[in-house]
């Protein structure tokens, strides 16, 4: 299966339906983090909270960004003890992070351009969200690519090379 996600079907489709289903890991890479907020039951919680009962429920998170998000999203961070203390959740900055994937058990993989923001992801309304394609896919191929790809960007293989360690933050190697 390889199927085009547009607009808010990556909040309908991925953010509020495969992403929850994670099992073993999740891993997450965006350029952009926000206070994105999703549907449960009649009220809305930050996505950091399904996250960290992502992590609560032994399933291992990594997540990529490219900037340190904002305020409000540091509040809701710190609201949630696995985001801080279990070794299951780790984070790290990369000035140069512009893919947005999203890889769910090494059987799913979403690629496209939706940063992880209410806006990117389909979550607000008609007239304010952004205009968003990608790709979710199954295809053990493409899951493989773009795990390798995650992986090598994860584990800093660019970094003592890369030409913008000056603007980067924390180094990842």
């Amino acid at each position: 299966m390889t199927e085009l996600i547009l607009n808010r079907d990556h909040y309908t489709r991925l953010i509020a339906g495969e992403v929850p289903q994670a099992q073993r890991f999740l891993w997450i890479a965006t350029a952009d983090l926000k206070d994105l907020h999703v549907a449960q039951g009649k009220r809305f919680v930050p996505f950091l909270g399904v996250i960290a009962g992502l992590v609560e429920n032994g399933v291992t998170v990594r997540l990529i960004h490219a900037k340190e998000p904002g305020r409000r999203f540091r509040g809701d961070f710190d609201r949630f003890p696995a985001l801080l203390h279990d070794e299951r959740f780790e984070r790290v900055l990369c000035p140069r992070m512009h893919a947005k994937i999203i890889i769910i058990d090494g059987r799913l993989a979403y690629t496209g351009s939706a940063n992880l923001t209410g806006a990117g992801i389909g979550a607000k309304n008609d007239h304010r969200r952004n205009f968003e394609a990608g790709i979710l896919t199954d295809e053990p191929a493409l899951v493989q690519g773009l795990m390798e790809e995650l992986d090598t960007l994860w584990r800093g293989d660019h970094c003592t090379k890369c030409q913008r360690r000056d603007v980067c933050p924390d180094p990842i190697a």
